[in-house]
């Protein structure tokens, strides 16, 4: 019995780029896609959001001279081809998804909206929701906490590159202690990066809790799905 019936999974799009450095490493989505098979043929619905660091970041845009609501609309595009690419990924080993942008771009995706969403999780569909929130200096993170209580999820999935939140980036600080579990408020206080804190805050009224892992080592999604604690729940 899968430990969650319907979740939103949250992946980043730097983790795409696997070791290239830019764009989209082949072996890495393909890798994602196994391990979201694998949780989809648990009988779990699943909504997902993906972002496009690994192809344009608005912010870090406006920062070399571009228009920051320009810059932001990219980053949205970026979303959108990252979406496709998995999308592309899930259907060529049988899973059947559905992309759905919050900017209108058909024939390449349907226009968001809940119940397009719902509809498609029921039908046993991967829901892909890209475009971030539709609009300028709200991040993916922003668009995942959104989306992930719009659909009713029972939580959301943050696979990064790290197992978990720690007191500071273990990437940097070897003496970095790691947390089973923390509260939406000491996140705030610490000043901890889990999420933008647009998105923290959203969680934290909404009660929607995070549960932060590692998505880069296979079958970790299935470990999560299985009931391991290979990660950090985020709640009230």
């Amino acid at each position: 019995m899968a430990r969650f019936k319907r979740i939103l999974l949250k992946l980043s799009g730097e983790s795409l780029m696997g070791n290239q450095g830019y764009g989209i490493d082949a072996g890495r989505l393909a890798d994602y896609a196994r391990q979201i098979k694998e949780t989809h043929d648990m009988g779990v619905q699943i909504g997902i959001v993906i972002g496009g660091g690994n192809i344009f970041r608005g912010l870090s845009g406006s920062q070399k001279g571009f228009d920051r609501v320009r810059g932001d609309q990219m980053g949205m595009c970026a979303t959108v081809i990252n979406s496709l690419a998995l999308s592309s990924a899930l259907e060529s080993i049988g899973v059947k998804t559905k992309v759905l942008t919050a900017i209108r771009m058909e024939p390449i995706g349907e226009f968001y909206s809940k119940w397009k969403a719902v509809e498609a999780l029921e039908a046993g569909k991967v829901c892909i929701c890209s475009a971030g929130t539709g609009n300028p200096y709200f991040t993916t993170d922003t668009g995942s906490s959104l989306r992930g209580i719009e659909i009713e999820a029972d939580v959301m999935l943050k696979g990064t590159r790290v197992d978990g939140v720690y007191t500071a980036d273990p990437e940097k600080d070897p003496e970095a202690k790691k947390f089973a579990d923390i509260t939406y408020r000491e996140v705030i206080e610490r000043g901890l990066k889990v999420m933008d804190l647009t998105a923290i805050c959203m969680c934290q009224s909404n009660d929607f809790p995070i549960y932060v892992f590692n998505m880069d080592v296979p079958g970790n999604l299935k470990r999560v799905m299985d009931g391991e604690d290979i990660g950090t729940l985020v709640h009230n």
